[in-house]
């Protein structure tokens, strides 16, 4: 599911973002679908000295919580859970659907996104949230 600064430009946002932020279960069988899907991209853990390669590192079987990559095509955090809405399944339940380029896409729903950017609590969430709010009150009086 899309979450953070892409997401809020599908609401309409005008925000600058330069990484990609997803909320995914990180089973097992999640994990080797993302390897595959980024194996091309030379995907490396950006939070560490080492810079080791996501394709190799951890090892099958350990539980992940986040994934924070550095790929050759930019950066991709990915979350289990987001501070102030819960985890994937509680977005997964109030998320929308958005179709780019024929493609079905889950987006953390605009309301969430607001809680979220307001619990990180950066001076940048904040400004994002007060525009997603002046979104979200444009929304309501559409008919």
């Amino acid at each position: 599911m899309i979450i953070g600064g892409y997401a809020a430009i599908t609401y309409g946002s005008s925000c600058l973002t330069r990484d990609v932020d997803i909320c995914a279960l990180l089973t097992e069988d999640n994990v080797a679908r993302i390897r595959r899907a980024l194996a091309d991209w030379n995907p490396r853990h950006r939070l560490t000295t080492q810079r080791l390669s996501f394709l190799l590192h951890p090892p099958p079987g350990l539980t992940l919580n986040n994934l924070h990559l550095q790929t050759d095509m930019g950066v991709i955090d990915i979350l289990t859970s987001v501070l102030g809405v819960g985890d994937f399944e509680r977005l997964k339940s109030n998320s929308e659907r958005v179709e780019v380029d024929g493609k079905v896409y889950r987006v953390i729903s605009l309301e969430d996104l607001i809680k979220a950017k307001e619990a990180l609590g950066r001076e940048r969430d904040l400004l994002m949230a007060k525009e997603l709010r002046a979104i979200a009150a444009k929304r309501r009086q559409m008919p």
